[in-house]
């Protein structure tokens, strides 16, 4: 399984107004994910790719597509990182959803 955590900052968070919260779990501090900045897709990385589609409908999860397509639904925010469109809220029924492959060729692309 891919870890997209991998390389990612880490911030130690001891804001003072987070000091009840840490005192009511007994710790001194929160590590924190700093958000990432993602591998531009360039049209030339873009046109190496096989895509399939698939047509938005109700019930549909981008977790549940990765999990259909790649075997892995952890691995839906690359389905999302290349239809440019971070959340399950940002398709509208009957979207076309594009899924990437090969799975290792869109990592490497996602990783830069």
């Amino acid at each position: 399984m891919y870890n997209r955590y991998i390389n990612r900052a880490i911030r130690a968070n001891k804001e003072e107004i987070y000091e009840e919260l840490l005192e009511d779990r007994g710790i001194k501090k929160l590590n924190q994910y700093l958000t990432p900045s993602f591998a531009e897709l360039t049209e030339v990385r873009r046109l190496s790719l096989d895509e399939g589609e698939h047509v938005w409908k109700t019930g549909d999860r981008l977790w549940k597509l990765a999990g259909t397509h790649y075997g892995d639904p952890t691995l839906w925010w690359l389905i999302a990182w290349y239809n440019e469109k971070p959340t399950d809220a940002h398709y509208e029924l009957g979207d076309i959803v594009y899924i990437p492959f090969p799975l290792g060729r869109v990592l490497s692309y996602w990783n830069g």
